[in-house]
């Protein structure tokens, strides 16, 4: 008897005890990363994502045009006084011109990398602002990549990676400074010619 008095009575205090903690509801983003079974994805402003950019662009332009007029005119008059007497006269007159023209141009481009952004803010409906930029040092040259635009949830990989074409509003921006740069650009005579001419 005792021993089932002492087990009821901790059993009512352990009732007692949860239904002193108030109730409150469970955030299923913060049991997502800590559950062992959902792939670890950015989803909260401060984390991470890793941008795989693979971008293509090929594009060609062809035009061709041809004109061409012509004009003839041609005037003749013959008169004839007496036996031995004659006058001709002829007048030919002919115009013509021709236009030919023709332009071709080819574009293309390829990048490929992989750049991790972070989380900049999210939006109402749960799509993700992100913000990301990288910057490579090798003797002297220098090349920084910068990336931004917005992500939808359902298109980051279990991996927690995005391809870049599957980013809205991207900017995608190379650039490179150093030795090579200055090199391919022209000299400071070639830019003054330029302006004056």
């Amino acid at each position: 008897m005792k021993k089932r008095t002492i087990s009821m009575m901790l059993a009512a205090a352990a009732l007692a005890a949860c239904a002193a903690v108030p109730a409150a509801g469970q955030d299923l983003r913060d049991n997502s990363r800590r559950s062992l079974f959902s792939d670890q994805k950015a989803s909260r402003v401060g984390e991470t994502v890793t941008i795989l950019v693979v971008e293509t662009t090929v594009a060609s332009n062809d035009a061709s045009t041809s004109a061409q007029r012509s004009d003839d005119l041609n005037f003749g008059a013959t008169a004839n006084t007496g036996a031995t007497g004659g006058t001709n006269v002829g007048v030919t007159l002919g115009t013509g011109s021709a236009f030919r023209g023709g332009g071709s141009t080819s574009t293309k481009g390829s990048v490929r990398a992989k750049i991790t952004a972070n989380v900049d803010s999210v939006l109402a409906n749960g799509n993700l602002v992100i913000n990301g930029s990288r910057r490579i040092v090798i003797n002297q040259e220098e090349q920084t990549i910068k990336i931004s635009g917005v992500v939808r949830p359902s298109d980051i990989q279990a991996d927690n990676s995005v391809y870049s074409y599957n980013i809205s509003d991207a900017t995608i921006l190379m650039e490179g400074s150093g030795m090579v740069e200055k090199v391919q650009g022209p000299g400071l005579i070639t830019k003054f010619l330029h302006i004056l001419f």
